[in-house]
């Protein structure tokens, strides 16, 4: 399960024939559940307010890829290469931030339990494959 939110014009930029992209949040607005149970309204945590900011960097660099799939009605073409992420949060009325480490992020890949590298590109499904 994941949530998901609007983001402004110019947070995102894509360049599908390299594989680069970027997806940027700055002091975002956000509510910190404090747990699962509580996001889905089963537990006790009150919400409270928070800020999150990250930076998403898509790298690419790798052998573009074309892949079809008549079966689930799925194609596109990508370009793969690694991926990382920048990121802070803390509640609003609180002193503690949390941060990301950017040492050791890797993408994990099919061998790991990873799904496989990252990759930028462009896709059609469903009605708008063909």
């Amino acid at each position: 399960m994941f949530w998901t939110i609007p983001v402004g014009n110019g947070a995102i930029d894509v360049d599908p024939a390299t594989g680069e992209a970027r997806l940027r949040g700055e002091s975002v607005k956000v509510s910190d559940f404090h747990d699962f149970f509580s996001a889905i309204g089963f537990g006790a945590a009150t919400p409270v307010p928070a800020r999150v900011s990250y930076d998403v960097r898509w790298l690419g660099g790798g052998t573009p890829q074309h892949i079809r799939d008549a079966e689930y009605m799925f194609v596109g073409d990508f370009v793969p290469g690694p991926a990382t992420i920048t990121w802070t949060a803390r509640n609003e009325h609180g002193e503690t931030i949390y941060r990301s480490d950017p040492d050791g992020q890797y993408n994990p890949g099919p061998e790991e339990g990873g799904a496989g590298s990252p990759a930028v590109g462009t896709e059609q499904n469903g009605v708008f494959f063909h």
